[in-house]
């Protein structure tokens, strides 16, 4: 019997297999998030047919895999953005050629406290809220209670997504508390009645609500689904990325092609995602 290690952010798992040879994969993902917990299940899942082989998958924001990349501290980089203008210029200057992979979709929910009455906003209502515009629920149909707003903070793609497509690029509102992840999102809300957020749904549980969003100021609202975000009736989606340097393409090759094989696009749905596959 052989023994192979995934590393998911500091916990080590041990899983014993058969002898079966295969050539083995070393990777470091690095990244978002949103995407982490798709990588992990798709690594944990790609060790078990691939014997010897160690991935570490370790989160902390967009930014922070787009900055390990830069550095060389990580093979894979996870993003729910695309780079910015001035991480290219970096990653050309440091003769970093890279390539650009969307490996699933997410669609972005907006979340609330189980008890509050709300169950449906516009775009409008939404940015208004995150902007400091509305404070009171009151104001939008609930109860007469403070607004508490939770964000992903400005290193994650996320923020970077509900700024442009929610707020169109205006800024958050000073009150608005940031938080360093989607789950210390999802915690929060759940603890606090007047509490709203953001976050992906393959995050989405019961101990906060979802809420349906209308992009037509009321005419009709969408819920966030697999079924509404991949027949596009649901807008609030966006591509999921792995980056990663062109000369390390045969080092990652493997891993990736398991990912969008439909064993791993299977995996996609079974996380929560929306799959690449038509």
């Amino acid at each position: 019997m052989t023994n192979s290690i995934i590393k998911i952010g500091i916990i080590t798992i041990a899983v014993a297999f058969g002898t079966k040879s295969f050539a083995q994969t070393k990777l470091t993902i690095k990244g978002s998030d949103t995407v982490l917990p798709l990588s992990q299940k798709e690594a944990e899942k790609f060790m078990k047919t691939n014997s010897g082989s160690s991935i570490t998958v370790v989160g902390g924001g967009s930014g922070v895999g787009i900055a390990a990349l830069m550095d060389g501290t990580t093979d894979i980089a996870m993003s729910s953005r695309k780079l910015k203008m001035d991480e290219k210029l970096k990653l050309t200057n440091a003769g970093k050629a890279f390539k650009e992979l969307v490996v699933a979709y997410d669609a972005l929910a907006v979340v609330v406290n189980t008890k509050n009455k709300v169950s449906k906003l516009t775009k409008e209502q939404i940015a208004d809220i995150y902007t400091g515009k509305i404070t009171n629920w009151k104001q939008v149909g609930g109860d007469d209670l403070k607004i508490i707003v939770y964000s992903r903070e400005s290193s994650s793609g996320t923020y970077e997504f509900f700024k442009d497509q929610l707020l169109k690029n205006k800024n958050y509102a000073p009150t608005c508390l940031m938080m360093p992840a989607t789950g210390a999102i999802i915690e929060s809300i759940a603890q606090t009645k007047g509490a709203i957020g953001y976050v992906g749904i393959s995050y989405l549980e019961k101990t906060v609500k979802a809420i349906s969003i209308s992009y037509d100021k009321g005419v009709s609202y969408i819920m966030p689904s697999y079924v509404n975000a991949k027949n596009k009736s649901y807008p609030v989606t966006r591509p999921l990325f792995y980056f990663y340097e062109k000369k390390n393409e045969a080092k990652v090759q493997k891993f990736v092609n398991y990912l969008l094989s439909d064993a791993g696009q299977a995996i996609v749905k079974e996380v929560g995602y929306i799959d690449v596959k038509k």
